[in-house]
């Protein structure tokens, strides 16, 4: 971490490291870490177009990479950060994981289930609960994201 730089912030900017790779490879630039006693345990950024499968978002993704690297499911003292508010897929499995805390950066007005349109982190029925932290560096992770669309509704044209 760099001097005045919070350890919420210098976790975004991997996971916005993460979404720059998406980016590159004409994905919806989203990316997340999963971050367990301060060292990056999972990786993931949007691959839905590339594998033809709905299910490839970045949380998922790295959810995926830190259950296989700490040998299980349930990732106990585990923090995720991403770039976007996590959907209601992607927000279920936080939940079910088992992690912790929750880091986003941009809100979703449209799918984003951590808060905007509801917080199934937060869902008192569930038998887990975590918080989540909104807004880290969230104009930067806003506008990778309308610079995509950009570009994107520029091709089209």
């Amino acid at each position: 971490m760099t001097v005045g730089q919070s350890r919420d912030e210098h976790f975004m900017r991997e996971a916005l490291a993460e979404a720059r790779k998406a980016m590159e490879c004409g994905e919806v630039p989203i990316g997340a870490v999963v971050v367990r006693d301060g060292e990056i345990v999972g990786r993931g950024y949007n691959l839905r177009e590339t594998k033809k499968d709905p299910t490839l978002h970045a949380e998922l993704i790295a959810i995926r990479e830190a259950s296989a690297r700490l040998g299980g499911w349930r990732l106990i003292g585990c923090e995720l950060y991403v770039t976007l508010e996590p959907c209601p897929m992607c927000a279920g499995a936080i939940v079910q994981a088992r992690i912790e805390r929750v880091v986003y950066g941009a809100a979703d007005p449209k799918a984003g289930c951590a808060g905007t349109l509801m917080n199934l982190c937060d869902e008192p029925r569930f038998n887990h609960q975590l918080p989540v932290v909104a807004g880290v560096l969230a104009e930067e992770c806003g506008q990778l994201l309308k610079e995509f669309f950009r570009r994107l509704r520029g091709k089209q044209e």
